[in-house]
């Protein structure tokens, strides 16, 4: 009594099962994620925006945006920024006016520094709803020190 012929798909050419891998390969998978975290660690610093401010402590949920937010500062001297771009008090109501007619439901945030007196922020926070923006919303610090946080979008005065 001989050997059978061995079955087809029951085995490879020897005869020999071959077990499927049960382990997984991290190494691969730990070089990813080391080169994402350097990349991460050195553009993180880069992606701040505007001038340098202290900013308040709240604990207010964060909010996410899917469009780039147009971004007021009020430095710790009172004087008022578009970005980076100084905002004199002449000119920004006619600034913030032309950056409302590109896109009007585009969302504000106001920095102000936390030693600069409220009603410069209010000041500011006004100029920006007779622009026209309807979405504006104040940027804080977390308690616990964490990125800028921006609270609650706050309806803009009415025009």
């Amino acid at each position: 009594m001989g050997m059978g012929p061995v079955q087809a798909g029951a085995g490879d050419e020897d005869g020999f099962d071959a077990a499927p891998m049960s382990e997984i390969n991290v190494t691969p998978m730990v070089d990813v994620m080391l080169v994402l975290l350097i990349i991460f660690m050195v553009a993180a610093p880069l992606m701040t925006v505007g001038v340098p401010v202290q900013l308040p402590k709240t604990a207010a949920a964060k909010t996410s945006e899917s469009k780039k937010p147009v971004v007021v500062s009020v430095d710790k001297d009172g004087h008022a920024f578009l970005a980076k771009e100084p905002l004199p008090p002449e000119t920004a109501l006619a600034r913030l006016k032309a950056a409302a007619a590109e896109d009007p439901g585009q969302t504000v945030l106001v920095r102000g520094d936390k030693d600069v007196p409220y009603g410069k922020v209010m000041e500011v926070m006004g100029l920006v709803g007779q622009a026209g923006f309807a979405k504006v919303s104040l940027i804080a610090n977390a308690p616990s020190g964490g990125a800028p946080a921006p609270a609650s979008p706050v309806p803009a005065a009415p025009r």
